[in-house]
């Protein structure tokens, strides 16, 4: 009695391994794709509450408290990143690099799609309460970002 397995089984078993190696590994990419964007949108979520908790805090930027507090500028045309900035002039809006307190970069592939209000937008965290500023001015703004698939991450007023 032969305790070997036949050609034929081993054929068999390959095929199998094959066909659910063909079938499982799309739908990885695409669970790893949705899962890229989901982190994105965290992330954004986590650093509005960051420059948040920095104005609140009254956080020193080179040495002295920015007396417009912190905020995160999103520019269409630069989809892949956003930037965390201190307000140290008080304009409740973005000057440039010498403000820059922290550049974010999305996850692989994932882009801002649309802002709204559209352009350039700023959300400004003014201190003490904090005092929400949007630029331009809106009740409401939205972020969406997309891979895909798309998220969208609201901001208001309250």
């Amino acid at each position: 009695m032969s305790r070997a397995f036949t050609l034929i089984e081993l054929l068999v078993v390959t095929s199998i391994i094959v066909l659910m190696t063909i079938w499982i590994f799309p739908n990885y990419q695409a669970g790893n794709e949705e899962l890229n964007l989901q982190i994105s949108a965290s992330k954004l979520t986590q650093n509005l509450r960051k420059a948040q908790e920095m104005a609140v805090s009254a956080k020193e930027f080179q040495g002295e408290v920015p007396g417009g507090g912190y905020g995160i500028y999103f520019d269409i045309s630069d989809p892949a990143r956003y930037v965390l900035f201190a307000d140290k002039d008080a304009g409740n809006d973005y000057d440039g690099l010498s403000e820059d307190v922290e550049i974010f970069e999305l996850e692989k592939n994932t882009k801002i799609e649309s802002l709204s209000p559209s352009g350039p937008l700023t959300v400004i965290f003014s201190p003490p309460d904090p005092i929400i500023y949007f630029s331009p001015d809106a009740a409401t703004v939205s972020i969406t970002l997309e891979l895909k698939n798309q998220k969208t991450v609201r901001v208001n007023k309250a």
